[in-house]
């Protein structure tokens, strides 16, 4: 081979599948897939491509596949509810829905043959799943109060339509975005609280005001994964809130896309996310690269954003910026729906308000438009006494992933875990202050351990000779105006452990007092087993 002649560049196993094939391929396919039987469809189709359009295999739970929808910002309506509602009520105890923590909808226990069908009823309410898996960009998230909080500075919806339609081609699949060399995370924040987790997107704006004129500043870069927890950077970009932000969108994936093989992002996957592309090239670089692709310079950042609240979990009755109208946050235990309550849900979101649903990254659900009079009566309906406005203080605040009931990579399970230990500890502890626990079942962290308070990452360790269950613990992380990762300060935690562990944590760095009918209790049981040991 001659010194001047180019050696093959490697590519990861699943750049192959994509090279063989383009995800979007399987477009038209699924009736014939269905009737062949999924045992007897190509491999790569059933466990790779079809995740384009949202169709997801479990090896865990076979013939029960997973539907991941795209509802960007986390509006939906009450008949889009209730159709899902129905497609997983007709699977019983298996069907089940979860929120995610980018504002989205996951349908579980899903048989595969029943597909067409669920695709049908998709188009007649209008949602899509085109594009919501693998290397895409995943579902756009904004604030779950866009459009009616009073602080608001920008409303978003328009944008993120627009954002959403440019990526998907107006859901019918759009193949300039479909290969990325990874998953892409878009959120757009029109609010003062970073209601978005900015710092953990691959791209985010934030509310700017640049010479008195208001806009965005963007951020890049920012992700968790296995190999490293990046928050994103300040571009050092201001763009105004129109189309020049999907504008800007679509040079940075596009510019992402086109770099991906020659600057190694599709031979290591765990390297391939866009922050690697930006510490290749430094920040000068990759703006040159973004403003080249656009035909047009861009305008330096405003010195300062507008990001100045904490955080809110908008749980509760809160006022609207419309004159007597308001917005009930309640709270989903772990996320996850069934059909019944899904079909409570959009009832009342129609009784009582506008028929709006909105999904929040914390797992929980908004509904709108409740005048100040009949506020009264959704506090006395049913499903308030399940769907909690004001749960406890550590329930109040879980986060989880899937957890290995359903999801192969989770390497222990999470949600009910989490609830169960939750409820143990808000039973033993008066917490003075909120305390956002993250969970997530492996180190992928879908549930955004780096994140919390107190973050817990799925692991194996040995006791007493056995492999069992434990957790990686993570403290410090912050959200809102001064956000930033937890880090890593214990490996190895049993799991069976954990309430003694937390208990600990939470009574030295969060104020936490045991509660005087548990500390009685707890005297009572010492002096037993004195008593006993005498």
């Amino acid at each position: 081979m001659a010194d001047t002649e180019k050696k093959p560049i490697k590519i990861n196993p699943v750049e192959k599948v994509k090279a063989e094939k383009d995800g979007l391929d399987v477009i038209g396919h699924l009736e014939e897939y269905v009737e062949a039987g999924w045992e007897n469809v190509e491999k790569s189709d059933i466990q790779v491509r079809l995740k384009w359009i949202g169709i997801f295999f479990r090896p865990v739970t076979p013939n029960k596949f997973m539907l991941r929808l795209r509802v960007s910002g986390g509006l939906m309506t009450a008949p889009q509810m209730r159709a899902m509602a129905d497609v997983i009520q007709r699977y019983g105890d298996d069907g089940s829905g979860d929120i995610t923590t980018r504002q989205n909808l996951q349908l579980r226990g899903i048989r595969f043959e029943d597909f067409p069908a669920i695709f049908k009823t998709m188009d007649e309410v209008g949602l899509t799943s085109m594009q919501s898996g693998m290397d895409n960009v995943r579902n756009l998230t904004t604030s779950p109060v866009v459009g009616i909080d009073p602080d608001e500075l920008i409303d978003t919806r328009e944008l993120i339509q627009k954002t959403q339609d440019a990526i998907t081609d107006y859901g019918k699949g759009n193949r300039k975005y479909s290969n990325l060399p990874r998953k892409f995370n878009i959120a757009y924040e029109g609010g003062r609280d970073n209601s978005i987790h900015a710092e953990i997107n691959d791209l985010a704006f934030v509310p700017a005001y640049r010479e008195g004129v208001l806009g965005f500043n963007v951020h890049v870069g920012g992700y968790l994964s296995a190999q490293r927890a990046q928050e994103a950077l300040n571009m050092g970009v201001w763009v105004p809130p129109n189309d020049e932000a999907v504008e800007l969108c679509e040079a940075i994936l596009t510019v992402y896309t086109e770099n991906g093989l020659e600057e190694g992002l599709r031979t290591a996957r765990p390297k391939a996310r866009l922050f690697w592309l930006m510490e290749k090239w430094g920040m000068e670089l990759f703006r040159e690269r973004i403003e080249a692709e656009l035909g047009r310079s861009l305008l330096s950042a405003a010195p300062e954003d507008e990001i100045c609240q904490d955080k809110k979990d908008h749980l509760g009755v809160h006022p609207q910026k419309q004159e007597g109208m308001n917005y009930i946050g309640l709270h989903v235990p772990s996320g996850r729906f069934n059909a019944e309550n899904m079909h409570a849900l959009a009832d009342l979101a129609e009784a009582y308000g506008n028929g709006e649903i909105r999904l929040t990254v914390e797992q929980n659900v908004v509904i709108s438009f409740i005048p100040d009079d009949r506020i009264e009566a959704l506090m006395q309906e049913p499903l308030l006494q399940t769907f909690k406005t004001e749960p406890a203080t550590l329930e109040r605040s879980i986060v989880s992933c899937t957890g290995a009931s359903y999801c192969n990579f989770a390497i222990i399970e999470t949600k009910m875990r989490a609830l169960e230990i939750a409820r143990e500890l808000d039973a033993k502890y008066d917490i003075p202050e909120r305390v956002r626990m993250h969970w997530t079942g492996c180190p992928n962290s879908c549930g955004q351990a780096q994140a919390g308070d107190i973050g817990l990452m799925g692991t194996k360790t040995k006791k007493d000779g056995k492999s069992v269950d434990a957790v990686k613990l993570f403290l410090g992380g912050q959200v809102g105006k001064d956000a930033k990762l937890g880090e890593l300060v214990q490996k190895g935690i049993p799991c069976e452990d954990l309430p003694e562990v937390l208990g600990g944590i939470l009574v030295e760095k969060f104020g936490a007092t045991l509660k005087s009918q548990a500390a009685d209790s707890e005297s009572a049981q010492e002096s037993i087993a004195e008593a006993v040991s005498v």
